[in-house]
Parts: C-alpha cells; sequence; structure tokens
C-alpha cells in the first residue's frame, strides 16, 4: 500500500506545474526568463487560474519600508513562483525564495528552473516558530 504525501497546497501545485511543463514542452530550453514569464502567463491566463506577475512586495521594519522584492509570480494568492533559465537550483536561489516567503508572510514557494533537458523545481515551505 502507498502511502500518500500530504503536501501544502497540493490541488493548486499540480494545476500551476501542468502549465509550467507544458511551457517546456512548448517552447523547450534557452529561452530568455522573461519569454518564459510571458508564456507561463498566458498558460495561466488561459486555464482560469489567479495570478499576479512581478509583484511588487515591500519589506519593512518597524512600519518603515526598508526595502522591495519582486515576485516572478503570486499565484492562486498562496504560492510565491520563481523561474530561472539555468541548469541548476542555487542555494542563493532557495535563500531568494525563503526570503519572499519571510517578508510576505506566505507559506509556499516553488523554484522552477528551465534546463536543457527538462524542468527541475523544488518546494519551500515557510516553517513559522
Amino acid at each position: 500500500m502507498k502511502n500518500k504525501i500530504n503536501l501544502m497546497y497540493a490541488d493548486e501545485s499540480y494545476r500551476m506545474m501542468e502549465i509550467v511543463f507544458d511551457v517546456f514542452n512548448k517552447l523547450g530550453y534557452g529561452h530568455k526568463e522573461s519569454l518564459y514569464q510571458k508564456a507561463l502567463a498566458e498558460g495561466f491566463s488561459k486555464n482560469n487560474i489567479d495570478f499576479k506577475e512581478q509583484l511588487r512586495c515591500k519589506l519593512q521594519y518597524r512600519g518603515k519600508d526598508v526595502g522591495l522584492y519582486i515576485l516572478d509570480f503570486l499565484v492562486f494568492d498562496k504560492i510565491v513562483l520563481e523561474i530561472k533559465q539555468k541548469n541548476f537550483i542555487s542555494r542563493k536561489d532557495i535563500s531568494q525564495l525563503y526570503q519572499y516567503l519571510k517578508a510576505t508572510d506566505l507559506k509556499l514557494g516553488i523554484i522552477v528552473t528551465f534546463t536543457p533537458d527538462q524542468v527541475r523545481y523544488k518546494r519551500i515551505v515557510n516553517i513559522k516558530d
């Protein structure tokens, strides 16, 4: 008997990733991130997936704005999607997404990278104390 893993926002993640894989299958590798972003936005729109792109989020300290983050996508108002065009997901990419999650008080982010052979992705969960 298989154990089913309970993933945070599983249904939403699957719907979103279906579009990511479709974009890769149709466009392939080697395009600028901005072109993948446009294709993803088109795919999300066509599939009635709620999203915001290039969302500006302020970082505050004691009620004062101290910085600005720009998220590639906020999907379903609860998942941060960051896209990259390279062969691997780095620690810097993971750290960047985790900072976005902390700044926005969101729980789930997914980094997607378009590589020459495939789509790689990593789910990052914001665990609060």
